[in-house]
Parts: C-alpha cells; sequence; structure tokens
C-alpha cells in the first residue's frame, strides 16, 4: 500500500469506527470494534474488518448480515463528514476480522502440545527443582 492509501485508509477506520459508535451502537447490540480498513490503489474499494464482542458465530454473523444492510447509509454518513478529504466514496465491503479468535486458538493448541511433550518426557529426565539431569559427568 501507498502512504496515500495508508492515511486514506486510517481516516476510514477513524470514521467508521465513530459512526457506528455514535449512530449504530443501540442497532448493533454486541460491541463491534473497527479493527483495519484497507483500501484499492484506487480508493475505489474499502474493505473494513471489525471484530464482535461475543463468542456465538450466529451472533457473529447476525451483526455480519446487519452492517451489510446499513452499508449505504454508512457510506452515506462517512461521504458526509469526510467530503472535503476524499474525491469520492468508495465501495465499503464489511468483513469479519477474526484474527484474536485464531490467536486464541493457537495459544491453547500450543498449550496442549507442550502438556503432551511434558507428560510424555516424564519427570525421569528432571530434578525436583525442574532442572534438567546431564548423563555422563
Amino acid at each position: 500500500m501507498s502512504i496515500r492509501t495508508e492515511r486514506v485508509a486510517s481516516l476510514f477506520q477513524r470514521e467508521i469506527a465513530g459512526i457506528l459508535s455514535l449512530e449504530y451502537s443501540d442497532l448493533l447490540h454486541p460491541m463491534v470494534t473497527i479493527t483495519g480498513v484497507r483500501v484499492t490503489n484506487d480508493l475505489a474499494i474499502a474493505y473494513i474488518y471489525f471484530s464482535v464482542m461475543g463468542d456465538s458465530a450466529p451472533q457473529k454473523n447476525a451483526v455480519l448480515a446487519k452492517l451489510k444492510d446499513f452499508t449505504p447509509r454508512i457510506r452515506k454518513t462517512l461521504g458526509q463528514a469526510i467530503r472535503h478529504q476524499v474525491k469520492s466514496i468508495p465501495e465499503l465491503r464489511f468483513f469479519l476480522d477474526e484474527t484474536l479468535e485464531t490467536a486464541h486458538r493457537m495459544d491453547e493448541l500450543f498449550g496442549s502440545i507442550n502438556k503432551e511433550r511434558d507428560a510424555r518426557t516424564g519427570d525421569s529426565d528432571s530434578n525436583e527443582d525442574g532442572t534438567e539431569v546431564s548423563e555422563g559427568n
């Protein structure tokens, strides 16, 4: 991404987050956070990534559906807010960002792998204080 597209993406992220928190917070019951925005080089499309507080997949999908329904109104409000900063308002596309959930799942998997590895090696390779015992010395 160029510096210009990064700046525009940052502007969109701030403005859309503000719009959602001010105008749509009562319609989007779980807390919605805009985690990132990526803009195409020609500024025609803005990919908006968001996360939702809550664990249920149906709840997250419902928020995504609501955001897609609200997209024309959000775009209009965005256009009014930044009309002097950009020439045209891009098409907005919302995507559920599951980065945090994926990272949490990976941490759990690595934790279970470490527990399994510790169980396989057992206590025969370490002293009571947890230091390893070397053979041949």
